[in-house]
Parts: structure tokens; C-alpha cells; sequence
């Protein structure tokens, strides 16, 4: 089995159409037919069922798409940084991150990191289950979400719990006031990001609806920083972690809830039973120093 057995299956895999996957693969159609049906003898098992109108994916099919995209994931991840450590001389320390981590302390952890010259910090902006992904592929080395998924190679630390805080109109007359859950219930609501979860936004509604409300999603948007944009133009309020306060928006007013028992949780991911190296001994040590700072009041 070769690579190319690999990607010539994930593109059958996406396509479900022997045609369109050799119009993308620049191949004919009869040599890819032969090279899915010699993958299938190879693996001893029937990766799809053949259809009047297309292909299905089978049990087993699904199964190793997702392996197979893994496999390519990391072959690529190797190769981009077997190129940087080529032309700088570096180790590359690849980190994920949810947008609304980066407010925190995340940054100095990086600025800390890149005093190491011989270290070349990448960032991925990526969802927590995407970081999962990433983390089992090789792409990212640690990952800083807030949702927990289990998953039998990856193990999550809980590093802290967040008080969330409420962005309002800053002429909002809630705005002046720690506001219950229930009073903001009756506020239209921004949630951010969009998609099919599980996500912040999941997080953000189930608050409510643990408690008997019901609330309006007025819109659902990519990011915190277009939730705060449409909250600064009076079409509603959202729910933040605390660090996003630092982000200043005119027309935004940040304000603690009446209950302080509601919190989001900071979570790092990294791939479970590795040995630390150098590199992640030292990512570990600086993060639980800026923990530390946190949970003792010294946060910067």
C-alpha cells in the first residue's frame, strides 16, 4: 500500500462518484476503479457499497477514511516542518487554540516560548475537536480548548475554571447592573461560532436552558470578535470568558453575572502516554507558571 493508494481513497471517499474522484485525481476513470478494488483485496474488507447512482461508504469504509486522513495529516505535518527545520535550523512547536483562549495568557506563554531561538512556534486557530484531530495527526504539539471530548489518544488538563461575563450595549440599562440569567433571557442573543457543534455556542445555550429558559438567537457568527461588532450595533448581548475583556470595543460594555458559579473551563489537550520532550517540558513549565499566576490573583 503506497500513499497515493491513500489520497486516491479519501478523494473516492468525498466524491462518492468514480467520475468526479478521477476528474480531481487527473486520472482516468478505469485505473482509479482498479486501484479502490485492489485497496479492498489488500485490506480484506469492502470500504464501499456500489450504488445504481453512486457509492456508500460501508462501516469499515468510514472507519478508514478517517485513519487515512490521520496518516495524511501527518505525513504532511512532517514534511512542512522537516522543510522549516531545513531552512532555519529549528524545532518547531506547532499550538491550537479557540479564538476566545487568545485574550488570555496565552500570548505571553508564546512570547516566552520564542526567546528559545532555536524554537519556531506555529499557531493553528482551530476548534477543540478539530485540536483532537490535529493532536493524533501530528499537526499541533498542544492544544488550549474548553470543551471536553474523550478520545482514547488525546488526555485533557483542566487548568482553570472562567467566570463568564455578559458583552452588552453599553447603553443597554442591564449594561449598569450584574444581570441574572434570567434577565438576560429576554435579550436577544449572539452566539458564536457557527456550525454544527460541539462548540462554544453549545456551552453558551445550554447555561439557559439548564435553568428552565428559553432564549432567541437572533445570530449565529463565525467568531467573538464579529459577536462583539453586532452587540456594539444594539442587536443584542453574548456571553464571553473573562479574558475577552481585555479586548476593548466602543459601544461594548462587559459586566459580571449576578452568579459567579457560572464559569467556562480552560483545557489543554495533548497526546496521551508520549514522553515530554525538551521542547514540551519547557511549554509545561511556563503554562503552569501562568496558571499559577491566575489562580493566586497575580494575573497579569
Amino acid at each position: 500500500m503506497e500513499l497515493r493508494h491513500l489520497r486516491y481513497f479519501c478523494v473516492v471517499a468525498e466524491e462518492l462518484n468514480l467520475t468526479r474522484a478521477a476528474e480531481r485525481l487527473f486520472i482516468a476513470q478505469p485505473p482509479l476503479t482498479r486501484q479502490v478494488k485492489q485497496l479492498e483485496e489488500e485490506i480484506g474488507a469492502v470500504l464501499f457499497n456500489r450504488k445504481p447512482r453512486g457509492l456508500e461508504l460501508t462501516e469499515a469504509g468510514q472507519y478508514f477514511l478517517d485513519q487515512a486522513r490521520q496518516i495524511l495529516d501527518k505525513v504532511d505535518a512532517t514534511v512542512a516542518d522537516t522543510r522549516r527545520i531545513s531552512q532555519h535550523g529549528k524545532t518547531v512547536f506547532a499550538i491550537g487554540f479557540v479564538p476566545s483562549i487568545f485574550y488570555g495568557q496565552l500570548p505571553l506563554m508564546v512570547r516566552r516560548l520564542r526567546r528559545n531561538k532555536n524554537l519556531e512556534i506555529v499557531l493553528h486557530e482551530l476548534k477543540t475537536r478539530e485540536q483532537i484531530d490535529a493532536l493524533k495527526s501530528g499537526k499541533i504539539d498542544l492544544g488550549f480548548g474548553r470543551l471536553r471530548i474523550d478520545d482514547p489518544d488525546v488526555e485533557q488538563e483542566l487548568l482553570f475554571n472562567e467566570p463568564m461575563i455578559a458583552a452588552l450595549p453599553a447603553s443597554h440599562p442591564l449594561a449598569k447592573k450584574m444581570p441574572s440569567m434570567k434577565e438576560l433571557a429576554d435579550i436577544p442573543l449572539i452566539t458564536f461560532p457557527s456550525g454544527s457543534g460541539p462548540n462554544f455556542a453549545d456551552i453558551t445555550q445550554g447555561l439557559f436552558h439548564r435553568r428552565g429558559l428559553r432564549v432567541n438567537v437572533i445570530q449565529q457568527v463565525n467568531d467573538v470578535q464579529t459577536a462583539l461588532s453586532l452587540v456594539a450595533s444594539d442587536m443584542g448581548f453574548t456571553l464571553v470568558p473573562e479574558q475577552v475583556r481585555r479586548l476593548g470595543r466602543e459601544g461594548v460594555e462587559y459586566v459580571p453575572l449576578d452568579d459567579d458559579s457560572i464559569t467556562s473551563p480552560v483545557l489543554a489537550s495533548r497526546r496521551k502516554g508520549e514522553d515530554p520532550n525538551a521542547v514540551m517540558r519547557l511549554a509545561n513549565t511556563i503554562l503552569h507558571e501562568l496558571v499559577e499566576n491566575r489562580l493566586t490573583g497575580r494575573y497579569p
